[in-house]
């Protein structure tokens, strides 16, 4: 197993961005950025054993600033949407007015986690190879309350499983709800989208959204719904039912909760038919957002790839979007005194 540094680019300041690459003893890999925490690449094998990169990527630091839409990044302070950027806390509005980058708060903002430069430590296992990544975030960087010290662990082992392990402290009570956006494609886009894919959500339930992708409040059964993925099927088989604009899947579904020993709850498997790859997601979290790359329209790439419509989807595991304005929904303050913790593991393999 090995751990290799290379420079990426510079930001417009100047600052460096570094590549490192984490290799496994079966000679899988995953690159990382210290812009953002960007999963640049996942190299996994197909059934043939032959490895492709699993990752929607783009292939340079300007890219990264001015085009993507989250490819791979951390996002914080709040993964998903803030209604209008404003909310009560303990009795005073918080309003991130010019943070927000539009009407309602994305991803913690135009400023987000996904855009900062994170010092990063390598580490060295037993049987994986991984990165610390740490940053500091003060009220300026993103207008919510009190400076946060995060601290994100990447492990790469040679079960071909990737696991990303949240904590993060603060100085005064805060909003928080971290998370990964990956954008996968398991055929390693060899297809040019995912609708054939095999997807299976562990959720009887999910968020409904009014037409701006903002929850009613309300937690509805996926029964009888294109929501319904509670028995494998092709992403694209329903997609054109659920009536979003774009259509397509952004939603976040409510994880049933079958708790291991350690905590961790299936969340999702998913199945490329046409390289056989595999990929199961395991979380401490209450729910995820699925998105089908909805967004995505042509207008940008990496090398001989183009990302049309739904060429990938994330799996971003969360707390449920505007729960600072959804009494009802889990918590999401972090407080003085305490720790947030949470944990998603990825895992790769090929259908048998």
């Amino acid at each position: 197993m090995s751990i290799t540094k290379a420079e990426f680019g510079e930001m417009p300041d100047g600052r460096k961005v570094d590549t490192y690459t984490l290799t496994n003893a079966n000679g899988a890999s995953m690159k990382v950025l210290s812009l953002g925490g960007i999963v640049y690449e996942l190299n996994i094998p197909d059934k043939n054993g032959k490895f492709g990169n699993v990752s929607a990527n783009l292939q340079t630091v300007d890219d990264y600033l001015t085009k993507s839409p989250g490819f791979g990044t951390l996002i914080g302070r709040y993964g998903n949407r803030i209604a209008n950027g404003k909310y009560m806390l303990d009795g005073v509005e918080i309003d991130h007015g010019d943070h927000t980058g539009g009407k309602h708060l994305l991803h913690g903002g135009k400023n987000g986690f996904s855009k900062a430069i994170w010092d990063i430590e390598e580490l060295q296992g037993n049987g994986s190879v991984g990165l610390t990544l740490k940053l500091t975030s003060d009220e300026a960087h993103q207008g919510f309350p009190g400076t946060v010290e995060c601290v994100v662990t990447y492990k790469f082992n040679n079960k071909n499983e990737w696991e990303v392990d949240y904590t993060a402290t603060t100085d005064k009570p805060t909003p928080i709800n971290l998370t990964q956006h990956t954008y996968f494609n398991l055929s390693a886009f060899q297809e040019p989208n995912v609708l054939k894919e095999i997807m299976m959500l562990n959720a009887d339930e999910f968020i409904p959204v009014d037409d701006e992708l903002i929850p009613t409040g309300e937690i509805a059964s996926v029964e009888g719904t294109p929501m319904d993925f509670r028995m494998p099927t092709a992403i694209g088989e329903r997609i054109e039912e659920v009536g979003a604009n774009p259509t397509g899947y952004d939603h976040c579904w409510v994880l049933n909760k079958d708790e291991t020993p350690d905590g961790m709850t299936l969340c999702a498997k998913a199945v490329d038919p046409t390289t056989g790859r595999t990929m199961e997601v395991w979380t401490t979290e209450p729910g995820v957002q699925f998105y089908t790359g909805n967004f995505m329209n042509g207008g940008f790439g990496s090398g001989d790839i183009i990302y049309v419509k739904n060429a990938a989807y994330c799996l971003e595991t969360q707390h449920y979007p505007d729960s600072p304005n959804q009494p009802d929904f889990p918590n999401t303050i972090l407080r003085p005194g305490e720790t947030y913790r949470t944990t998603t593991v990825f895992k790769f393999g090929v259908q048998e």
